[in-house]
């Protein structure tokens, strides 16, 4: 009896070994490729989401996928989100979701050799789907200006405020929208388009904010029909500058030595600026290696200086702020004391 047990544990075991041999390959490669998982999310609560998943040799050089898809299975986890549709294609698994709850879900990937839903993943990747109850978009702020500091723009210049919503599943294509439009200086505006212009007077920050909303008609589940309807509301915190128009003056033009010498400079704009000044025997712009470089928060600065020797100078201004950038010179002789 002994010995039949020893023999049927024996056959066992090569038939357990036998069925493993076509998972060799699959079961070595395990660790050495990655999965790229990527999605369209965020979503609103009832759009269809699209999750793709693609198996790819780690970048070492040296290894390929073989060319048998059949070797391969990918595994999905992703409940409480609804499935709704599942595809494969070469070494991509994609699958589309739907979220009926706002949270942020966890969604798992990994492959294995096939019918072996319990063998070492061969790779695996995870990420965390975002469903939210509003809609879902971003508030584009642009202007036909060449400003280099983020968020800050020209006054008396149109700005064109845009809306773009996030639907890759074409979920609210029947929707009605309107735009109730708040460019924080007291101005309000509603439309039925996700596009506004405005023009800002005065300097200063402000914050703008739109609130969306989506109407359409939908089905009951007593089969009449009601209007469904979402909102979001989305905001954008903006500066406005003025164009730096010149520098103004104020100073002597005669001194003598040793005498201190204070000239005050007015900007004809906003702050802040980037203030560079020099000192030259003729009117020359100056080098940025030549100048005095300062950050000025002000529409005025102060400048001092002290001459030692007896001559003719000329201080040379340049100022600069996100817009514009202007020069001014000062001509001064100087006496012996």
């Amino acid at each position: 009896m002994a010995k039949a047990t020893d023999v049927w544990s024996n056959l066992g075991l090569i038939f357990w070994l036998a069925c493993l041999l076509p998972l060799g390959p699959v079961r070595a490669a395990a660790g050495l490729y990655n999965l790229s998982l990527s999605s369209d999310g965020p979503a609103t609560i009832g759009t269809e989401v699209t999750i793709s998943a693609s198996l790819v040799v780690k970048d070492n050089g040296s290894l390929s996928l073989p060319a048998d898809t059949h070797l391969y299975r990918f595994h999905w986890i992703h409940a409480p989100l609804v499935l709704t549709a599942k595809t494969e294609k070469n070494l991509t698994s994609t699958i589309h979701v739907v979220g009926n709850v706002p949270g942020d879900f966890p969604v798992t990937v990994w492959v294995t050799a096939p019918d072996c839903w319990t063998c070492k993943p061969l790779a695996r990747s995870a990420l965390v789907l975002p469903i939210k109850e509003s809609l879902v978009g971003n508030l584009v702020i642009t202007q036909n200006s060449s400003v280099s500091w983020p968020n800050s723009y020209i006054t008396k210049k149109s700005l064109r405020f845009s809306f773009i919503l996030h639907d890759p599943s074409d979920f609210f294509k029947s929707a009605s929208f309107f735009y109730r439009w708040d460019f924080g200086d007291g101005t309000l505006l509603i439309t039925d388009n996700p596009v506004a212009y405005y023009n800002y007077s005065s300097v200063g920050t402000f914050t703008v904010n739109v609130r969306v909303v989506a109407e359409w008609e939908q089905t009951k589940p007593d089969a009449t029909k009601g209007i469904a309807q979402k909102s979001g509301d989305f905001s954008a915190t903006l500066r406005l500058r003025e164009a730096l128009q010149g520098i103004q003056i104020s100073g002597p033009t005669l001194l003598q030595t040793f005498q201190k010498l204070t000239m005050t400079l007015n900007f004809l704009g906003s702050p802040p600026l980037e203030v560079c000044w020099g000192l030259k025997p003729e009117c020359l712009p100056v080098e940025d290696r030549e100048c005095h470089a300062v950050l000025v928060t002000s529409t005025s600065f102060n400048v001092t200086h002290v001459f030692q020797d007896p001559g003719d100078y000329c201080f040379i201004f340049r100022a600069e702020n996100a817009i514009s950038r202007a020069h001014q010179y000062h001509r001064i002789q100087v006496w012996p004391s």
